[in-house]
């Protein structure tokens, strides 16, 4: 009796860290397909408790009408068969939602929302059923009801609290998403043979088989590219999915999580991209003289940080990436090498920003892009931070990417800029996608007779580039309402964004 009491506690255990785990695994398997915002989680987190809650209602009249082991045993053992096949559902699945999301212009909200749910929903309503279904076989006399509840609950509560730990901390960065989904579904159909009454040696097809695929080997995240590229390099880094594709010219091109966007272009022999990284270089001159010092917040693989190691090997770039996978992929793939007045550095572009006494001749933030966008780098207080750090007649350069015909959040930027910059703030449009935003310190500064001044002692190839930027700055938009650290909804801002233009 005592040794059957152990081993429902131990499936309750399971099961809570199975239910909390894989909540983590959901949203890591959203990511790369709608991006780790507030709004992604918060519709993870919904859809669980939702099917929870409906899994708790329905576990109680389950129970009392089979108040037997082998019924909450085949339960579990349906609950992680469906919870192993998530991910391999999940392969052909997200791919038709960003789809939608493109075609139907359904905001991330609905599409992240739909996503989780279809993935989910079932195992998680499944799992629900175990705690009441427990505490049902745990009660003997109504006396004990109390006592048996509350021991199971706070046992599932701390199976919980080690999946969430174990999934976030270990298994995800160490096994990747899938093999974290594995896991979890064979500890709880281990658990669940030892409760059935009958049938244990077919039901052990269950943990074998989540065995098996666990001992597959992953494979490609995502398929080869439509447009004749091939995936060269690809990993589920700690932050983000990323690939480097590779076309017969040998033209090499970084892209993060759902692939609509390139974050680092690569040609080898070549320094002009003919994208907005030429743009972000040339801004970078937009200050009272060359740029002796230059920090680049959001790096990625080093395009930027590539151009100013040819253009200006004498000055001191400080490049910022929060992600050493995609630091490590630049060097091995995009030409950038440490030199010595460039250093690369693994941190989170505002605190390492904070932590720095040194002070910048240009700054560039090109951490944004959509919906993917940390609201710390969009605030009042961000900017206030930038503008400490940058010398007299020093400029800060941000890259608003944003949808096609949306003005929205560069609005909210410039007006934010403002705080700190004043009238001194300007745009330059360099695409339907990517708009560039500078400040300067110096309020009376003319950054267009700077650019053309400034281009006189380039390189004939560069200095067209700053006498083009310098034919398209304008002044910046109006309108837009000021974040700062305690309201900054860019989730929502980006959303109705895409609404907007749709």
């Amino acid at each position: 009796m005592k040794l059957r009491a152990r081993a429902l506690e131990l499936l309750v255990f399971t099961v809570g860290a199975g239910t909390l785990g894989s909540e983590m695994a959901a949203a890591r398997l959203l990511a790369p397909w709608f991006g780790d915002s507030t709004i992604v989680w918060a519709n993870t987190i919904a859809t669980v408790l939702v099917a929870l809650a409906i899994g708790y209602s329905v576990g109680g009249r389950i129970a009392d009408r089979n108040p037997h082991p082998s019924g909450l045993a085949k339960i579990v053992l349906v609950a992680a068969a469906l919870l192993a096949a998530v991910p391999f559902i999940a392969d052909p699945f997200l791919p038709l939602a960003v789809k939608a999301v493109d075609q139907l212009s359904i905001a991330t909200f609905a599409g992240s929302l739909v996503g989780v749910g279809v993935l989910l929903a079932i195992p998680l309503f499944l799992l629900g059923i175990v705690s009441p279904y427990a505490v049902r076989l745990s009660v003997d006399s109504v006396a004990d009801a109390g006592h048996a509840a509350g021991r199971l609950y706070a046992i599932s509560t701390v199976g919980s609290l080690v999946g969430t730990f174990a999934a976030s901390l270990f298994l995800i960065p160490v096994v990747g998403t899938r093999r974290t989904f594995l896991i979890f579904a064979l500890c709880m159909a281990a658990c669940a043979i030892p409760h059935l009454v009958k049938g244990r040696l077919p039901a052990v097809v269950v943990p074998v088989a989540i065995l098996g695929l666990i001992a597959l080997p992953t494979g490609s995240i995502k398929t080869l590219t439509s447009n004749g590229g091939e995936v060269i390099w690809e990993k589920e880094t700690e932050y983000q999915y990323a690939r480097v594709v590779e076309y017969d010219d040998g033209s090499r091109y970084l892209e993060l999580n759902e692939g609509h966007a390139v974050h680092s272009v690569y040609a080898e022999g070549e320094w002009l991209t003919g994208n907005y990284w030429d743009e972000m270089l040339s801004l970078s001159y937009a200050g009272a003289e060359a740029p002796k010092s230059v920090a680049i917040l959001g790096s990625a693989a080093g395009t930027t940080a590539r151009q100013l190691g040819h253009y200006a090997p004498d000055t001191r770039v400080d490049a910022v990436e929060i992600d050493k996978d995609v630091t490590e992929v630049g060097k091995e793939l995009f030409g950038l090498e440490e030199q010595p007045n460039l250093h690369l550095h693994t941190a989170d572009a505002r605190p390492w920003l904070q932590k720095q006494t040194r002070k910048y001749d240009a700054i560039m933030v090109d951490a944004y892009h959509q919906p993917y966008i940390p609201f710390y780098l969009t605030t009042k207080e961000f900017f206030a931070l930038a503008k400490d750090h940058l010398n007299p007649g020093g400029v800060l350069v941000v890259n608003s990417a944003h949808p096609e015909g949306s003005t929205a959040l560069e609005k909210v930027l410039t007006a934010t800029l403002r705080t700190s910059f004043g009238e001194a703030v300007w745009r330059s449009n360099t695409g339907p996608t990517n708009t560039q935003l500078i400040a300067r310190v110096d309020p009376e500064a003319d950054p267009s007779a700077d650019l053309a001044a400034t281009a006189e002692d380039q390189p004939a190839d560069l200095a067209r580039t700053l006498l083009a930027s310098a034919a398209r700055l304008e002044p910046a938009v109006r309108g837009g309402t000021v974040y700062t650290d305690d309201v900054a909804p860019v989730e929502w801002l980006t959303d109705l964004s895409l609404l907007e233009v749709a």
